[in-house]
């Protein structure tokens, strides 16, 4: 029912999966905890969504690749907001977000084999936080808030940078470097392992927060684009697969940490 641009798997606090590209290039499908899925959101004209999370107001933030915005969904009224917008964005791509609302988004120049991090405040003002760095695709806030991970897709490594209270990055170090396939999305549990899409391989990389690769889950497709936690306590873990257009589903052993903080949303 999705199509191959199949991203972005989010969960709400009812057990709902969210995800683009449903049905048609520029939408957002909804998939019930029973497994019903169905057209949730089409998008303005002009934008596609990829990477999907959730504010700690409920609000559904879309990473819009082709109209160079995040956007936010008021859930209630579907109403469709520009959070933030820049000419210079190339297609933000996937995105992160820390307890207090700051986002961070990837921004890939797949033409270049480069790429640069974004940080959206909550008032909407953009600032380019990471320049110089390979194809940036997943993005990811650690559990406490004071670590920020980001993948390159074609130099398959993983980075992580300390983050401070007041967004600001620094002390960049790599996590793990893979000798094959690329990487796409990334999610960390409540224990700080994250979770990495080996895109090209099938297979979802487990890595402890040292880098040290605990487990590697075998998939039936072979292109997973990104992941998110769910379920009744957390441990569920939704993979969506653009070769396939579908998502599959394996259990953890740990909560998610977005799944930990809408668990948290007053």
């Amino acid at each position: 029912m999705f199509t191959g641009g199949i991203e972005g798997p989010v969960c709400d606090g009812a057990g709902n999966l969210y995800a683009v590209n449903y049905g048609r290039r520029g939408t957002i499908g909804r998939v019930t905890p029973g497994g019903e899925a169905g057209l949730f959101l089409q998008l303005p004209s002009g934008s596609t969504g990829n990477g999907l999370r959730f504010d700690r107001r409920g609000r559904l933030l879309v990473a819009d690749y082709t109209g160079h915005n995040v956007l936010r969904v008021d859930m209630a009224t579907l109403a469709v907001e520009v959070l933030a917008h820049d000419p210079a964005f190339h297609q933000p791509n996937d995105i992160a977000v820390t307890a207090g609302d700051v986002i961070f988004a990837s921004d890939p120049d797949w033409s270049r084999s480069s790429g640069r991090v974004w940080r959206v405040d909550p008032d909407g003002r953009a600032s380019l936080v990471l320049d110089d760095m390979g194809t940036t695709n997943g993005i990811e806030v650690a559990p406490g808030g004071r670590t920020l991970y980001v993948n390159e897709s074609v130099q398959r490594t993983v980075w992580a940078f300390d983050l401070d209270e007041d967004g600001a990055l620094s002390n960049k170090r790599l996590v793990i470097r893979f000798e094959d396939h690329g990487l796409d999305g990334m999610r960390c549990d409540t224990a700080g392992n994250l979770y990495v899409t080996r895109y090209g391989k099938g297979t979802i990389a487990k890595l402890s927060p040292e880098g040290e690769l605990l487990r590697e889950v075998e998939l039936t497709g072979e292109r997973p684009s990104n992941l998110a936690f769910g379920g009744p306590d957390g441990r569920t873990c939704y993979v969506t697969l653009q070769d396939r257009g579908n998502v599959e589903v394996f259990r953890v052993e740990e909560p998610g940490r977005a799944w930990e903080l809408a668990r948290r949303r007053p």
